[in-house]
């Protein structure tokens, strides 16, 4: 389903006052639908798409038919821990930068994930996490001497915790009961069931048949069955990771022939069409699994 986008620009989070940060809403509707929200209270920018931030706080906007976006930091501390925002996808390269009000000088830093410290150097203000793994995680945060130039001295100061969420694209989907072919008589139940061995939640499930969509859902459940239900069933399954929405991933299962043959000598007559039933069901993610060269992937926007 469509979700409502907050863009920024620069594309880090949070923002910094101290550049020119630019806030955008995407979602369905009209510009005119646009209501913009700071610190949770309504805001008087409603009607515009997009602006400058000039004030700190935590920005969110709303669409009607998309609902409300997810939140976006503006900072003005003296020191801060910048996450690019984008989807952070397992096996990516990803750098955190740690820095000083209006960019001045930072030495002495150390990283944190949780209460842990991860790194420390004297002049180093990036920490690269490379390849993304789902133990990377959590919160981080930094700690640096800053240089204040009026005074000319070096002032300790710890920023705000930021967020590391990795995601998982969906890998290696199968239908269950297997084998690729199945067959079953006239009248018999037959349940499919779709699954993916890794992949972040949300995860949306198309059934196909012979290559056409037919149901939506984890389950497919075909009561009284008859010939008209022969044919190739696969299942694909997709999640959208990152709040840009762009990245959409997809993982086709294995085909699964399946042939419907008369029960008894007393069912006659032309295949009766009948509508697939599906059963809705919430995959809980992520799983972490490595990664088989089989998998599918694809940015299917």
């Amino acid at each position: 389903a469509q979700t409502t986008l907050l863009l920024v620009e620069p594309p880090w989070r949070p923002a910094v006052l101290w550049e020119r940060v630019t806030l955008t809403c995407q979602g369905l509707g009209t510009t005119s639908d646009t209501t913009w929200y700071k610190d949770g209270q309504c805001w008087g920018q409603e009607g515009l798409e997009n602006f400058t931030v000039t004030e700190t706080g935590t920005y969110m906007c709303d669409r009607p038919s998309t609902g409300r976006s997810p939140t976006v930091r503006a900072s003005y501390d003296w020191l801060v821990l910048q996450v690019p925002a984008r989807p952070l996808l397992e096996g990516d390269t990803v750098t955190l930068h740690c820095r000083g009000w209006k960019n001045r000088s930072v030495t002495q830093v150390q990283f944190c994930h949780g209460d842990e410290e991860v790194s420390r150097s004297p002049n180093r203000t990036e920490l690269s996490l490379s390849p993304l793994q789902l133990h990377h995680s959590g919160d981080y945060h930094c700690r640096g001497r800053v240089y204040y130039e009026v005074s000319g001295s070096w002032v300790q100061h710890k920023s705000a915790p930021v967020t590391v969420i990795v995601h998982v694209p969906v890998a290696n989907a199968t239908i269950t009961p297997g084998p690729l072919s199945h067959q079953v008589h006239t009248g018999d139940p037959v349940t499919l069931r779709c699954s993916v061995q890794v992949g972040s939640a949300p995860v949306n499930f198309t059934w196909l048949r012979n290559n056409q969509d037919v149901a939506w859902g984890p389950v497919l459940e075909l009561g009284d069955i008859d010939v008209g239900h022969s044919g190739t069933y696969q299942c694909m399954a997709t999640n959208q990771l990152g709040q840009d929405g762009h990245c959409v991933f997809r993982a086709l299962s294995p085909e699964l022939a399946l042939e419907v043959t008369p029960g008894s000598p007393w069912v006659t007559g032309p295949p009766r069409a009948t509508s697939p039933q599906v059963t809705y069901a919430e995959l809980p993610g992520p799983h972490r699994r490595q990664r088989d060269p089989s998998d599918i992937y694809g940015n299917i926007l």
